[in-house]
């Protein structure tokens, strides 16, 4: 380990570029997945433990297509519509019934949700590790030390876009503020005439969609295999956790922490390490909190 710290910052330290780019990189997936949670959380009150294997599907999807030789430009939009009405259906048949339930509810009822999609994407795709190559171009810079294949600057592109249209449509659009409105007060919202029903369904859709992009980078930059959802689901919570409920900026700031974090732990300590990362992170945020609130609590007294 120590010999790894010395090399990073020591010997060769242009070795920082890659792993702060491919932290970016990492980074953008995780807040579009992160986001997604952050509003079905703060909407619905619903802890979603299948938001990492929504991701996953999104990517099956994305493979499913690729062999159409459609290029990721097409690919994006078609997985988002498909997982939308996924999401939809979903709302229906399985989380409408755990709304107003009490967490544990919703929590094994997701749960439940998590090893159905698992088993189901094995039996379609299979256990086996898959990946999509699209076959672009890679550069590299600093004499080789940097390499930037161009699907993850075409990716990280998307992802800005896809979450700059996600802000102008909660703030512009009548649905936006009326799944703000809801976030805040249901009661008041339906007292206004807002239909909360068709808000939550809208909702848990729009974070299937936004999964399913983010699948959409994961088959094309990372690789798939139907029970890496879970990997997903724990980054989500730690950003969530970290930068709070209903707070674009600070999800999309703590997503690209947490993805320099982790490739930093495996480059130093190993890449086996890497998806302990964001656990040892969630539990660094957690406590925190605590102390955090015992002090409040305190100085109250």
């Amino acid at each position: 380990m120590l010999d790894n710290i010395q090399l990073i910052f020591v010997w060769a330290p242009i070795i920082n570029v890659q792993i702060i780019l491919e932290g970016i990189f990492l980074g953008a997936v995780f807040a579009l997945s992160a986001y997604g949670l952050a509003l079905v959380w703060g909407v619905m009150n619903i802890k979603n433990l299948a938001q990492g294997d929504f991701v996953i599907m999104g990517g099956y999807l994305s493979l499913a297509l690729s062999q159409y030789n459609l290029n990721i430009f097409l690919i994006l939009p078609i997985v988002m519509i498909i997982m939308f009405f996924y999401g939809y259906i979903v709302y229906r048949l399985i989380i409408k019934r755990v709304i107003d339930q009490d967490m544990f509810t919703s929590l094994l009822a997701t749960f439940g949700l998590s090893l159905l999609m698992q088993q189901v994407m094995n039996l379609i795709w299979g256990p086996e590790v898959q990946i999509i190559d699209l076959d672009l171009p890679i550069y590299d810079a600093f004499d080789g030390f940097v390499t930037i294949p161009s699907i993850k600057i075409i990716s990280l592109m998307l992802a800005g876009l896809l979450s700059l249209g996600i802000v102008l449509f909660m703030k512009k659009s009548r649905i936006g503020q009326a799944i703000r409105a809801t976030a805040q007060d249901p009661r008041a919202a339906r007292v206004l005439g807002i239909d909360t029903d068709k808000v939550y369904a809208f909702t848990f859709s729009l974070n299937s969609a936004i999964c399913g992009a983010a699948g959409v980078f994961v088959s094309v930059i990372w690789v798939l295999q139907p029970f890496y959802g879970i990997t997903y689901s724990v980054r989500s919570f730690a950003i969530v956790t970290a930068a709070g409920l209903g707070n674009l900026p600070a999800v999309i700031t703590a997503g690209f922490g947490i993805g320099l974090f982790e490739k930093y732990v495996g480059a130093i300590i190993g890449t086996a390490y890497e998806v302990a990362a964001p656990v040892s992170m969630l539990l660094i945020v957690l406590v925190f909190r605590q102390i955090s609130m015992r002090k409040n609590r305190q100085a109250v007294k």
